[in-house]
């Protein structure tokens, strides 16, 4: 009669790890449970336009910024650093930047690793929403220790061949940390952001503060956002690259120097 037991106990016990896989999550699972815990689909579409407020930090550098997106694809940045202001924008087909920091006066297209960049910036929804209409790609590969919180670790390869790794909170299902690859000035190199403070605004969970910067290293830029504005009023052409400031000729008979009296 123990010894029945016993084998009904041990059989149980070969059940149960089975049972317990099956209830396991899938990708699809967790991004579902990712997309309602930031308010869910219905409310994440129904944003025309989001404006973001607030300061970027590193070091004892602060400087005041703001972000804009609206849909289809639309994305401009401003900051001010020593009174000079720059600009990045991409107005769903053209990314432009205006850096006046090197003494340029105007507007220039961007590069193509920048475009690249802004663009994926420009998708006001995320890479997850509706991923497979997008022609991304999204793995799971388990859960890892995120400082010391358990996270579903996501690996999402974009269509533009783009890897990077987001992280999601097992608990509150809140993205904690995202980690890529960007090109500066033609070398590839490992990104990392952390994302916290998520605050609610009008229904919508939102981070408000991010620190990112290359992997390992102790020079992090932080972003404090101060306030978003949900379905604020943006001009389209405030995403379109400004013409060039006509160039005044010198006529070829003007004297090259006043005449001295």
């Amino acid at each position: 009669m123990i010894r029945k037991i016993v084998l009904a106990l041990f059989a149980l016990a070969l059940f149960v790890p089975a049972l317990t896989a099956q209830t396991e999550l899938s990708a699809d699972d967790v991004i579902a449970k990712h997309l309602e815990a930031r308010g869910g689909v219905a409310k994440i579409k129904a944003v025309k336009s989001i404006k973001a407020t607030g300061k970027m930090s590193m070091g004892p550098m602060e400087a005041p910024f703001s972000l804009a997106l609206k849909r289809p694809m639309m994305a401009r940045m401003e900051f001010t650093i020593q009174g000079m202001t720059g600009i990045q924008a991409f107005d769903g087909a053209n990314g432009w930047a205006l850096m006046p920091f090197g003494g340029k006066k105007d507007a220039e297209p961007m590069t193509a690793d920048d475009k690249k960049e802004i663009e994926e910036q420009a998708d006001m929804d995320g890479p997850l929403v509706d991923y497979k209409d997008k022609g991304h790609k999204v793995e799971l590969l388990g859960k890892e220790k995120v400082e010391g919180t358990d996270a579903y670790k996501l690996k999402v390869t974009l269509k533009n061949g783009d890897v990077m790794t987001q992280y999601i909170d097992a608990d509150n299902f809140l993205e904690i940390k995202e980690e890529g690859k960007r090109n500066v000035r033609g070398t590839d190199q490992e990104f990392e952001t952390a994302m916290g403070d998520y605050k609610e605004v009008d229904g919508l969970i939102l981070a408000h503060s991010m620190d990112s910067g290359l992997k390992g290293s102790d020079q992090h830029q932080k972003i404090t956002i101060d306030k978003f504005e949900i379905n604020a009023p943006l001009d389209d052409a405030s995403f379109k690259m400004p013409a060039m400031a006509p160039k005044v000729e010198t006529p070829k008979d003007a004297p090259k120097e006043m005449p001295k009296k």
